[in-house]
């Protein structure tokens, strides 16, 4: 469990730059995984394994995942994205602050946190192997509705999306309103299916 010490904007937090140029790899291979901060915090831009063709998966916010110490999440993840053909997946969240249940999350948004999270996207995005497309996998079930800052977390990803030409996937069933399946309890064969990104966010204004 991680249950967060504070409120975000009493932590003093690096920006995505200053988080992606650290170098204390607390036990783990740099050059297989991607992990932002380097070290365990109370927040994470990114984690996931390298590769030229991603799967991104998209959750509400982390937990307590790390390289080499993987939640159950996490192993459905890589092995989705084994089981449709990618050589990698990233992992990234909505909102950056760590927090196993959502409930404990910042009631207000943290502006600094959601701009370097936004960055931290744009560095994922951009980072995909020429000649692929960026494949992002909608992921975070019904959580999107546990603050409302999270849908406009979420325009600002869909922007951003659309200057990199992603592609936005999801797996499993959708719930009565439309969101996407959370990872857990989806067959490890699932298959990945176009999903309207645009539609769907009209549906939960």
């Amino acid at each position: 469990m991680h249950i967060p010490s504070c409120e975000s904007t009493e932590l003093e937090l690096l920006g995505f730059d200053e988080a992606l140029d650290g170098r204390s790899f607390e036990g783990y291979d740099p050059e297989r995984w991607l992990y932002v901060p380097d070290h365990y915090s109370d927040y994470r831009y990114i984690l996931g394994t390298r590769g030229v063709n991603p799967l991104i998966c998209i959750g509400i916010n982390p937990s307590t995942a790390a390289p080499d110490a993987l939640d159950n999440t996490l192993k459905s993840v890589e092995r989705i994205a084994k089981g449709n053909g990618y050589d990698s997946f990233i992992m990234f969240n909505v909102y950056a602050q760590r927090a196993t249940n959502p409930d404990d999350m910042d009631r207000i948004p943290n502006g600094f946190l959601h701009a370097e999270n936004m960055k931290a996207f744009r560095y994922i995005l951009s980072n995909v192997g020429e000649g692929h497309t960026p494949a992002v996998w909608a992921a975070w079930g019904t959580v999107i509705e546990k603050r409302p800052y999270l849908r406009d977390c979420l325009y600002d990803m869909l922007e951003i999306g659309r200057s990199y030409g992603a592609r936005w996937l999801s797996v499993g069933k959708r719930s009565k309103k439309g969101h996407p399946h959370h990872p857990l309890y989806l067959r490890s064969d699932a298959v990945t299916e176009d999903f309207d990104i645009d539609a769907y966010l009209e549906v939960i204004k």
